[in-house]
């Protein structure tokens, strides 16, 4: 695991540089040591001219030099190590030096002091749009890009369509790229990452302006990358830094705060916000565990509710198919059966998956999962729960329709997809004959959950103190 060292007043100083598992250095592909960045602020622009006749004179005629500027440490002693195949999250407030980090491992930054060592080809999505010219074409950003990540020209010719196809912009690939949303131009970058062979990846905040479908596709590469390479990413997200993370690095005022497991750097940082955000009013003190050491907790929740859209994306759905069996149709109802585009969470519905056998299929089988923005598996299931006893066959030509009836949870805001997929045989041995990533988009909006992935419907919430107690539900009424 990564070590971590103090300066003597208890402040955090930097990082020992340790590699997380223990492995050789020649595994080590990123080694920073005493690393420090520092930039001269000027209070006004006049400033910068008279700096510069300061210098001159003083160096001419032997002058104490004058200072027009003040020292700001962006970065002060800062070391640690990556081995190769880590995924480290980068976690901080604004201004902590989190992208001043990342352009220093990238290279488009010098330091003022310290050493960067950089093992293997770097692809970076910085900044949004950082790498494009505005006035030239995506297609001659693309080939300009690739060009500064290190493909040479037949390397982007053989790569260039598959870029085009990720990217999926369309005909604005032939115009510039001043004319595009911010949601193209990340695009259009992180497809030109996606196709680099890259070793190591840094991801800087890029996909907060993607769309949910974007956003599902460029997970599901960065969780393929994670078994060949080494990533580096930087979010505001917390949830998302433990999901996709092993390790984190807590960055505060340019310095090392914490250096460890994804979880306890998280939790760390949290409680660290929160107590700025409580300021003197609260002081938080940290919770050690202990054994056959319980704590009675009481609160009051309100009743969590949620409004979401369904819309069909088969036909522009992403996956895989065989041939031998495809899925036709997505649809959530109400329990009834009736149709409907909007629903409250909370409410009986049925999920109707449809598919045709193009080929016989002896055991069938439908399944679906909702997933989060991040590509977690929220709830699913398959008609293997049915049983193999009640398992029918389907002859070539066939219709195989599946349907389940569940209790819609309450989601968070956000954007969430249904993976579907039809297969043939048993838990233990079948195949995927058609997998649909995002079969349907759910949108939810106006959502009252306000902790956790799901919000559920509470009967009561009751608080007691003394002798006198109080309901939710009747202080509600």
């Amino acid at each position: 695991m990564f070590g971590f060292k103090k300066r003597e007043n208890g402040l955090p100083m930097s990082s020992k540089v340790e590699s997380v598992n223990r492995a050789s250095t020649m595994d080590t592909v990123i080694d920073i040591k005493g690393l420090n960045k520092c930039y001269q602020i000027y209070s006004q622009p006049q400033h910068r001219l008279k700096q510069a006749f300061s210098s001159f004179f003083s160096s001419l005629l032997g002058r104490p030099l004058e200072r027009y500027y003040q020292d700001f440490w962006a970065l002060k002693e800062i070391e640690f190590s990556i081995q190769k195949g880590q995924t480290v999250g980068i976690v901080g407030l604004n201004g902590s030096g989190k992208s001043t980090l990342l352009q220093l491992i990238c290279g488009t930054l010098t330091p003022t002091s310290g050493t960067v060592e950089v093992q293997g080809r770097v692809a970076a999505l910085l900044e949004l749009g950082s790498g494009f010219n505005p006035e030239f074409s995506g297609r001659e950003n693309v080939m300009m890009y690739a060009s500064i990540l290190g493909l040479s020209q037949t390397e982007i010719d053989d790569c260039f369509d598959q870029i085009v196809d990720f990217a999926d912009i369309g005909e604005f690939i032939n115009h510039s790229v001043k004319t595009y949303s911010s949601g193209m131009v990340v695009r259009l970058a992180f497809a030109v990452i996606a196709h680099v062979n890259a070793d190591i990846l840094v991801i800087d905040e890029a996909l907060a302006v993607g769309d949910a479908i974007f956003t599902q596709k460029c997970m599901r590469f960065l969780r393929d990358f994670q078994k060949r390479g080494t990533l580096l990413f930087v979010s505001h997200d917390i949830s998302a830094v433990q999901n996709l993370c092993d390790s984190a690095i807590w960055l505060d005022h340019g310095g090392v705060q914490e250096i460890g497991t994804s979880k306890a750097v998280a939790q760390s940082y949290l409680q660290h916000s929160l107590q700025a955000l409580y300021g003197d009013e609260e002081e938080l003190e940290s919770i050690e565990m202990h054994d056959n050491n319980k704590t009675d907790q009481v609160s009051t929740v309100p009743t969590y509710e949620s409004q979401l859209s369904f819309t069909d994306n088969l036909g522009c759905a992403e996956g895989w198919q065989t041939g031998i069996a495809e899925i036709t149709r997505v649809r959530l109802t109400q329990h009834t059966g009736e149709p409907s585009v909007v629903f409250q969470g909370g409410e009986k519905v049925r999920l109707i998956i449809e598919a045709t056998a193009h080929q016989a299929l002896e055991k069938p089988v439908l399944g679906f999962v909702f997933k989060d923005r991040l590509g977690q598996d929220l709830f699913g299931e398959n008609t293997l729960i049915i049983g193999s006893e009640s398992q029918q066959s389907a002859k070539e030509g066939e219709r195989i329709n599946a349907e389940f009836i569940f209790t819609l949870p309450m989601l968070p805001n956000g954007d969430y997809v249904v993976m579907a997929s039809v297969a043939n045989g048993d838990l233990d041995d079948h195949t995927q004959h058609h997998l649909l990533h995002d079969a349907c988009v759910i949108k939810v909006f106006s959502s009252n959950v306000r902790w956790g992935l799901v919000g559920l419907k509470f009967d009561q919430v009751s608080l007691r103190v003394n002798d006198s107690k109080f309901n939710y539900e009747n202080i509600k009424e």
